[in-house]
Parts: structure tokens; sequence; C-alpha cells
């Protein structure tokens, strides 16, 4: 089973974020990830056992071994298996920056839906 990352392509922000991990991880030669857009898809949150408002708000990742990463967690995973992103994955694991980025990044992404939602993308 390969990793999925499940997202939301309505929002122009988070498009051009996953289009942009997407092309490192491939240029990377990591080809074993399933892009999964929930608003083309919306029955596949039901994958990760969650409301769809709440995937189209931030990222998903389910790990090959069943582990589900949500928000900045999820980032920091697909940051960890790209050879010039890892670093950062590290940092970001650290303690008081790990809770920093999880409230930062839920935060953001709240606004970011709300803002969606005004704009009427879904």
């Amino acid at each position: 089973m390969p990793t999925k990352v499940y997202y939301n392509s309505a929002c122009p922000v988070c498009n051009a974020g996953i289009k942009d991990q997407r092309k490192r991880m491939e240029a990377c030669g990591i080809r074993d990830i399933e892009w999964i857009d929930v608003h083309t898809h919306p029955e596949a949150a039901e994958e990760v056992g969650s409301p769809l408002e709440q995937v189209r708000e931030r990222l998903h990742v389910k790990a090959a071994d069943g582990r589900l990463d949500v928000g900045a967690d999820a980032f920091t995973r697909l940051w960890s298996r790209t050879p010039r992103q890892r670093w950062l994955a590290k940092l970001l694991r650290l303690p008081i920056l790990r809770q920093a980025t999880r409230l930062l990044y839920n935060a953001f992404a709240r606004l970011l839906y709300r803002w969606n939602r005004a704009q009427r993308h879904w």
C-alpha cells in the first residue's frame, strides 16, 4: 500500500503547495505516493475517517503502515522523505518547535479554510 496524501485542490494556496511538494518528491525519484484530491473525489475522506470539511481544511497523509498524520505532522512526514527537506522535518520535530508549528499551521489552516469558503471555492 502506498502512502496516500489527501489534499484540497479547490484551495489555490493548498494546490500550489501540493504541486510544488509533488514535483520535489518526484524529482528525487519518490513515486510510491498516491495524491488524492478530495475536491474531485470527496468520498476519499472516508478513507481517513474524517469529515470531508476537516480534510479540506488540513492536509492528511496516510502512511503505508496505516499511520495517519494531519496538518503540520503531515507535512513533516512528507519532508522527512524528501532529501533536501529532511533537515526541516528534523528541526520541526523538536519538542518546542513541534508544538509551535502545530499551533501556527492550525491557525493558518483555519483562516485559509474560512477565506476559501467566503470565496466559494467549494
